[in-house]
């Protein structure tokens, strides 16, 4: 039988009925010390831009994979771990030289390849694997190296996804009440969930661009923010489908990098959908604040 998932995930509230207030807040110190590290790195690489941003996120979407590998099944993780990480690299290196159709092409193959050398039973979950890792590798690279707005548009992104992360840690915690959806995640809240949501929101309009157009801003960081608690519970929803309580242990306090990106993956995918179906490729980021 798959353990219920532990406290170690953000926004929880305690569910063991014997445990006092600060055992609910154990693990707090060790997540703001891994966030604060985190956050540095994000924010330090996206100032930067360029080459430090790409090598930032290519990592950060290897260790994705890495994780999703070894969750589904660690027989041939490390040949599956092989071909995706050089998929994922060949595939950035020509969409910084400008070949964004060979870079697709690339995936595409890493797609096969991680497929071939998988279990019979577990290739479709393998190759899904590399879909997530590439979708949030595309997604940032396509925001913050479109013009004008890339680096505004990644400023907001970060705001969006941490503020709801945060409050909705500790929206949960603080207020508890009804859970969120019992069967997927035990513990989420409510409370956590909407707290986390109109927090986010907040937090991504006071870092966007034309405060003038309030309403447009708004409503996509709603949007942007639910996405993210969306993403939280896919995630969610695959550790307990292979019956693990955390990606990994390579963070203190988070868990894996899937389970710090979880909602990030998924709002980074959305704010840059939106943005490519408003103006371009080449303007993503300014599609998602010109209204």
């Amino acid at each position: 039988m798959i353990e219920p998932i532990g406290p170690s995930q953000r926004g929880l509230v305690e569910t063991s009925t014997g445990s006092g207030l600060s055992r609910r807040w154990t693990d707090l110190m060790p997540r703001v010390l891994s966030a604060l590290v985190m956050a540095i790195l994000a924010l330090g690489t996206a100032i930067a831009g360029g080459a430090w941003f790409s090598l930032f996120w290519l990592a950060a979407s290897c260790a994705i994979l890495w994780e999703w590998q070894h969750m589904i099944d660690e027989t041939s993780a490390i040949r599956r771990l092989i071909v995706g990480v050089i998929a994922l690299t060949a595939a950035l290196a020509a969409a910084s030289a400008g070949h964004d159709g060979v870079a697709v092409c690339l995936v595409v193959a890493g797609l096969l390849g991680v497929s071939a050398v998988a279990p019979s039973g577990l290739r479709l979950a393998a190759a899904t694997g590399l879909v997530y890792a590439s979708a949030l590798l595309a997604s940032v690279i396509v925001l913050r190296t479109s013009e004008p707005d890339g680096f505004v548009a990644i400023i907001w992104l970060f705001a969006v996804v941490w503020g709801t992360d945060i409050m909705a840690y500790f929206g949960g915690r603080r207020f508890g009440g009804p859970k969120l959806w019992p069967r997927l995640s035990p513990s989420k809240t409510w409370s956590g969930f909407f707290i986390g949501i109109l927090c986010g929101t907040v937090a991504g309009l006071a870092v966007a661009p034309s405060p003038r157009q309030i309403l447009p801003l708004l409503l996509i960081g709603l949007a942007a923010a639910g996405v993210a608690q969306a993403g939280d519970l896919f995630e969610s929803a695959m550790k307990r489908r292979y019956g693990v309580k955390d990606a990994s242990h390579l963070i203190p306090g988070h868990g894996g990098v899937m389970d710090r990106l979880d909602g990030f993956v998924a709002a980074a995918v959305f704010a840059a959908c939106l943005g490519i179906a408003r103006l371009g490729i080449d303007a993503a980021g300014a599609g998602l604040f010109t209204w």
